[in-house]
């Protein structure tokens, strides 16, 4: 039952909300806990025992930080400036103990479940081509949907506690809610526990603001995801699936498709996740925030997937910026190498963790760390170059501003997009590197328009559909680069005329959308991470 299915839009979901506002105040938390489980336990079985898990896990070793912190708070009452440091320093180690424990735990199930395999494949061909009498065998393991998303939470909550962010919940099934809620269980967006957690246990009633946005909110993404992305899958499977047929054209095309067909089902699934949230009162973070209109890699990053990136950045990044081994660099730098190489040295040291976990996340593949190591040189590179940069735009007298200027920038980062992607869609790494190779094989830009892009699987009307697909995208994605909403906007014209824009989103959805002899239902790309 994806998010994207009847079945979660015409079934599931109006059932949640009916037996949510039927059920007393105080107790709709505990609706929105029994749905989340069940819809954990669909799509899931049996493997809702990691959920049940990481929930008890996170829940109690929460607890042990919220106890520490109230017997080193009591410890310390009476106690001299000496003895409160010592006591703090006690704490602190037991702390981090904890902490570690907990967090190791969970990672070690998730790295054991997601990556067993992958290090397995990796040291057998080490090993056979040294010809060691050594032999590991791969297991077969099924890996819980959104593991990845819920993992990630759950240690994030337990950071917080530990950095005395929040307080630890006190209810078990409450923290179950937090980690389970099934709008975002299975492709996030990635909560911290301030963002969702009043929200959840409030137990608002519906109303037809909310109702209204949420749904306008979720058939935006259905248009996303029907209209478009799962179009748009058929040449990308047809060129990946068969790289060694195509050159040239074809090959950049199809990194181009991907790009977008991921872009479309990826943010189509948040506008679904994020208007579902909506419809119960419960605002979810957005996980995007226009990404083709960034003008350098790490903007890119910014603007997509933020609240991965925004996980990163907290619990790996700063962290690693403020550890020991860092400033000392920053110290040894300083006296030695000059200002400029201390900050890229200190630059490398906390990017390099955070871009190798990146690409580690999506998955158990080569070509995925490939991809997290492509993101690190280059934006790592444009904190290199950005001193010369900018003495050389000032020389020129070249404005940042200047449409030109940031059309070219923009310009640069597609092509940096497009190529990242076509190195993550691709079968491996070495499938990657072969594509790259081809596409500079007998290019042609006239294969664009000469019909050779017919014979992947789409027809004529196909592409109109997603052109049509991709220009609405646009549209909306300017107004709210601009600061505008597509809400507010909508609000202020005549509600027939409202009423017209809702309808014609509902029967491009049905009559738009890729179904029928030639399409098969397109699983949700970033359930698999």
């Amino acid at each position: 039952m994806a998010y994207h299915a009847a079945l979660y839009v015409f079934v599931f979901l109006p059932l949640c909300a009916v037996a949510y506002q039927a059920a007393p105040e105080r107790h709709r938390w505990k609706v929105l806990l029994g749905f989340s489980w069940l819809f954990f336990y669909v799509i899931s079985g049996k493997l809702i025992i990691y959920l049940i898990g990481t929930t008890l896990l996170t829940h109690y070793t929460g607890i042990w930080l919220s106890l520490l912190k109230m017997q080193e708070k009591a410890d310390r009452e009476h106690a001299d400036r000496t003895e409160k440091r010592e006591i703090k320093k006690k704490y602190q180690k037991k702390g981090r103990a904890v902490l570690a424990t907990g967090v190791l735990l969970l990672l070690a199930v998730l790295g054991y479940l997601k990556y067993y395999n992958f290090f397995v494949d990796n040291i057998s061909a080490v090993t056979e081509s040294l010809s060691l009498p050594l032999s590991f065998e791969a297991k077969s393991l099924i890996l819980p949907i959104g593991i990845s998303f819920y993992t990630l939470q759950a240690v994030g909550y337990m950071a917080d506690v530990y950095w005395g962010k929040i307080k630890a919940e006190e209810n078990l099934f409450r923290t179950a809610l937090f980690l389970s809620f099934f709008p975002q269980i299975m492709e996030g967006p990635i909560c911290r526990y301030t963002d969702t957690a009043e929200q959840l246990f409030t137990g608002a009633p519906l109303n037809y603001e909310n109702l209204s946005d949420g749904c306008v909110r979720i058939f935006w993404g259905l248009f996303k995801k029907k209209v478009v992305a799962d179009r748009l899958s058929v040449p990308v499977a047809a060129v990946f699936g068969h790289y060694g047929d195509y050159h040239g054209a074809v090959i950049a095309a199809a990194a181009v498709a991907y790009t977008v067909q991921l872009y479309m089902e990826f943010s189509g699934c948040m506008d679904i996740v994020i208007g579902s949230g909506k419809i119960f009162g419960i605002c979810l973070p957005e996980n995007f925030r226009q990404p083709f209109c960034a003008r350098s890699a790490a903007e890119f990053w910014r603007r997509w997937h933020i609240s991965l990136g925004t996980w990163f950045k907290t619990y790996i990044f700063y962290p690693v910026s403020m550890s020991g081994i860092v400033k000392k660099w920053s110290q040894f730098g300083k006296k030695h190498g000059g200002k400029y190489v201390t900050q890229l040295g200190v630059s490398a040291m906390a990017l390099f963790p955070v871009w190798l976990c990146n690409g580690l996340w999506h998955g158990a593949r080569w070509s995925y760390i490939f991809y997290g190591m492509y993101y690190f040189t280059l934006i790592l590179l444009g904190i290199a170059v950005k001193p010369g940069r900018d003495r050389i735009l000032k020389i020129c007298h070249i404005r940042e501003d200047a449409l030109y200027w940031r059309i070219i920038q923009t310009g640069k980062t597609w092509v940096i997009i497009f190529t990242g992607e076509l190195f993550f869609r691709a079968d491996g790494l070495r499938a990657g590197i072969a594509m790259f190779r081809s596409m500079f094989d007998g290019f042609e830009i006239r294969q664009f328009w000469d019909g050779t892009l017919l014979n992947l699987g789409l027809g004529r009307a196909d592409f109109v559909a997603v052109a049509a697909g991709c220009i609405a995208v646009a549209a909306v994605g300017h107004l709210r680069e601009r600061g505008g909403t597509v809400n507010g906007r909508l609000g202020q014209i005549p509600t027939p005329v409202r009423w017209c824009v809702y309808y014609a989103l509902i029967f491009a959805v049905l009559m738009l959308g890729a179904y029928g002899d030639g399409y098969q239902a397109v699983d949700l790309i970033y359930a698999g991470f």
